[in-house]
């Protein structure tokens, strides 16, 4: 067990206090400071436990600031490997250069797919990156007396005046979050409204959240309609959801690059007409038979070890993992490859972003904080992350049209 001797009088009542139960975990925070409360809560997870921690007390990143802002009840940290690959050369409105791709994983052989899809992309030219789409979404739920109300409450959303003052009181919460879209949809007398917003440079689930509640307020007084819910689970945050994948959610962002034939069998060791098949009768016949939501080799991959590596939420990965790559031949035999990410809840303020070794992976892609003007540093970081899945994406599909997929894994998976 853990020797007391490192604590003092009143760091051992503290400890005898949660043993006890006298003290809940969550109420160390009020009675000492943030890294004594951290060190009681192990303390007494070890003691009640007569095990001892060996690696999670070990780390960097601020206490005082994670307790803040990221974490209840702290007591260490969980630490992830961080690889690189790159370069990778993307060709975007807002990430136009070559950047090395920051990946947080314990997936052996991850790391070194990407690696080799970007060195075939870069080799190509780069890949051609482009939003389309930029909201972050909050559909709260109304229970209306019957259809003729509902039709009545749908026809007021509509009504200019109507979304004139919603954006005004939206802006009342927000300094940069911004109400640009309403749209109801119906089920019996249940009417569900789907708030867009523009959250700049945010991910902006909390900012869209507070001021949806403000609308709920002016709704309420002036149409009469009290919601059941704020969320009412057509947002939709954290699920797979097909609204998501066709109305967009978050960064909507479709990237492409055609890879000259000669490079697809010098660097991939396969033909590009073997590509194009396996992606058809994978990604695409595959997921359809299976009824996938996603249409992809292994988005979630990439897109799990950046959003950790960039201090995204990882259950955003739910969303973003639903995409759509494509593979086909030029008129002259070259392979055009492409990704659509439809859902990419990203951020490079707020959350995760703040953390220390998050906010050095965002630096060095350039990315961290607010950008000028705001809004740009999330798009460019969406821009970076869509070529990195579309990397992964070549990687993978390369491998198994080669029947190298096996191979790789038993070499670097281990």
């Amino acid at each position: 067990m853990t020797s007391r001797t490192d604590l003092n009088r009143e760091k051992k009542e503290l400890l005898e206090g949660v043993i006890s139960g006298k003290i809940s975990f969550h109420k160390l925070d009020s009675l000492t400071d943030k890294k004594t409360a951290v060190m009681i809560r192990r303390y007494a997870l070890e003691e009640s436990s007569e095990f001892k921690f060996d690696h999670i007390q070990n780390f960097s990143i601020d206490v005082v600031d994670a307790s803040k802002r990221n974490i209840e009840n702290m007591i260490g940290v969980i630490q992830i490997p961080l690889g690189i690959a790159g370069p990778l050369k993307v060709n975007g409105e807002f990430a136009d250069a070559t950047f090395q791709l920051p990946l947080a994983t314990t997936e052996g052989a991850l790391v070194a797919s990407v690696n080799r899809g970007s060195s075939v992309i870069t080799k190509s030219g780069g890949a051609n990156a482009r939003i389309f789409q930029d909201v972050m979404t909050r559909a709260p739920v109304f229970r209306l007396e019957n259809v003729i109300r509902a039709k009545e409450f749908t026809d007021w959303l509509q009504d200019p005046d109507v979304l004139f003052r919603m954006k005004s009181k939206a802006s009342e919460t927000t300094r940069f979050g911004e109400l640009v879209d309403v749209k109801a949809f119906v089920t019996g007398n249940t009417v569900y409204v789907r708030f867009s917003y523009d959250t700049k440079d945010a991910m902006g689930m909390n900012m869209v959240t507070i001021a949806t509640d403000a609308v709920l307020s002016l709704i309420e007084d002036e149409f009469g309609a009290i919601p059941v819910s704020l969320s009412g689970n057509m947002c939709t945050d954290k699920k797979p959801a097909a609204i998501n994948n066709i109305l967009g959610r978050g960064k909507t962002t479709v990237v492409d690059v055609t890879i000259p034939a000669s490079l697809v069998k010098e660097r991939l060791k396969c033909e590009p007409e073997t590509m194009v098949e396996v992606n058809y009768r994978k990604n695409l016949l595959g997921s359809a038979r299976a009824g996938s939501m996603g249409y992809n080799a292994h988005a979630a991959n990439v897109i799990a070890a950046m959003y950790i590596a960039c201090g995204q939420d990882p259950a955003h990965v739910v969303e973003g993992s639903s995409a759509i790559t494509t593979m086909e031949l030029t008129q002259y035999g070259d392979l055009y490859c492409s990704v659509t990410l439809p859902s990419m809840a990203i951020g490079t303020v707020g959350g995760g972003t703040n953390l220390g070794t998050q906010r050095d992976c965002l630096r060095m892609l350039g990315v961290s904080g607010s950008g000028t003007p705001p809004g740009s540093n999330s798009k460019k970081l969406a821009e970076i992350i869509a070529s990195a899945v579309l990397a992964g994406e070549i990687s993978l599909i390369g491998a198994q049209a080669a029947g190298h997929l096996a191979r790789a894994h038993a070499e670097l998976g281990r």
